[in-house]
């Protein structure tokens, strides 16, 4: 059970790491408007989490329930889903881009709520959370419920503590960035290793 949390942990990381909508807008409302702007930002997108947590949480575990033979299959799809994202992240530019201009200021309030919105309106982290979370459930005792938020909690608090300090080091991450032509490829790698290990697993 430790091994898959912790496999589960390390995962998030490197995904959470990885350049994407969420981390890039943290990155630059950091850099423009300050470090708490990045921060309610950052609070904004993990309590979104909540809600796509919750979704997969009741959605899957009925299905578990009801039938597992539907559980299988919607884990097959998870790995074909994981497998396309790593090929997606294959085809897409290693570059790091980020702009600061035309950034518009806004309040911390107005930040979570952009935030909150961005996270729960996009169907990808569904579609993401839904192929993920099966995969690293840990325990045929514990409900799958409880399973589901343990690894929705352990998800929210890695990101949060990844995106809290990109908040928190923007200035020195933002000049990193410019300096290090490498480091998207090396980011770029990292995640399509992560989303291919997952998927074999499955597969194997």
């Amino acid at each position: 059970m430790l091994e898959t949390l912790i496999s589960f942990v390390l995962a998030t990381s490197v995904l959470s790491i990885s350049p994407g909508p969420d981390n890039i807008f943290v990155l630059t409302q950091s850099i423009v408007n300050g470090r708490k702007f990045g921060l309610a930002t950052v609070f904004g997108l993990m309590t979104g989490c909540i809600i796509h947590t919750t979704l997969v949480a009741f959605g899957v575990s009925t299905v578990i329930n009801e039938n597992p033979n539907i559980f299988f299959i919607i884990k097959l799809l998870g790995a074909g889903y994981l497998l396309y994202l790593a090929y997606s992240v294959y085809k897409s530019d290693a570059e790091i881009i980020f702009s600061t201009e035309n950034v518009k200021k806004k309040t911390t309030f107005q930040l979570f709520k952009t935030g909150f919105w961005m996270n729960v309106l996009n169907p990808k982290v569904t579609i993401f959370f839904l192929a993920f979370f099966p995969q690293f459930l840990f325990s045929e005792t514990i409900s799958t419920v409880i399973q589901f938020y343990v690894l929705g909690g352990l998800f929210i608090l890695t990101s949060f503590l990844i995106f809290s300090s990109i908040a928190l080091l923007a200035g020195s991450i933002s000049v990193y960035i410019k300096q290090n032509k490498k480091a998207g490829i090396i980011l770029k790698w990292a995640q399509i290793i992560v989303f291919v290990l997952i998927a074999v697993l499955i597969l194997l």
